[in-house]
This record gives structure tokens, sequence and C-alpha cells, in this order.
């Protein structure tokens, strides 16, 4: 299962970063776990990177049930992370640090999804 953006869906971000229509965003974060430990190790780093770049955690749970899916929608966890710019959100995914610690992502996970969203200037939560 998919822990990484595929080519296209990192050429997207990619684009969109600095770009004329670049501008706050939320990332629904949508995480299953393989081992906590390791993504925690990971974690670490990305919030001290996150803070960097001027991002803000604005809601945290842990998943409790799929109401309507699959059993196999299952998620351990629910983050909504909000970026002042898609290039906030591209300078975490390659900033030194968080590469040097991506093997423990990458451990850590057996499968991630990650929603763009629209959001408002300031890290709140809202309706957009």
């Amino acid at each position: 299962m998919a822990v990484e953006p595929d080519a296209a869906q990192l050429e997207e971000i990619t684009a969109l970063a600095g770009s004329p229509e670049d501008g706050p965003l939320v990332m629904l974060n949508l995480n299953r776990y393989r081992d906590r430990e390791a993504y925690g190790r990971y974690g670490e780093v990305a919030m001290r990177v996150l803070e960097k770049v001027g991002g803000r955690i604005l809601w945290y749970a842990p998943a409790e049930a799929v109401v309507v899916g699959e059993a196999s929608d299952a998620y351990d966890e629910v983050l909504a992370v909000w970026y002042p710019s898609a290039a906030a959100f591209v300078a975490l995914a390659t900033d030194p640090e968080t590469l040097a610690a991506r093997d423990h992502r990458l451990e850590g996970l057996e499968r991630a999804t990650l929603i763009r969203c629209e959001a408002g200037p300031e890290p709140v939560l809202g309706v957009g």
C-alpha cells in the first residue's frame, strides 16, 4: 500500500508550490501503522520541521472505527495539518532533516493517505 506520493502526485504539488495559485492549505493525513515507535521517530523530526516552515497541527485524533466502507479502509489516526502554502509543504517534505528521517517513516507506516484541502489564511479549523 502507498505511503509516499507517486510521480504524478509529487509533480502536481510541486507545480502548485510558488505558482500564483499557491496559498494556504490543509493536508488531511490518514495513517495506518506497521510500527508506531518507528513512525514516532519520524514524527519528532516532522514536528520540528513543520514549525520551521510555518505549519501547524490543527487537529489530531485516533481513528476508532470504519463506519462506511470496508475493514481495509481502517486507519490508526487522523491529523489535519495547516500549511501557509504548498511551497511550505514541499519545503517540509524536502528538508534535509525530514529526508534523513524518511526510513523511520517508511518503517512505521503500512498505509498513508494525504488529502489536500482548501484553507483560510490563518491556522484554524473552520468551514472554508
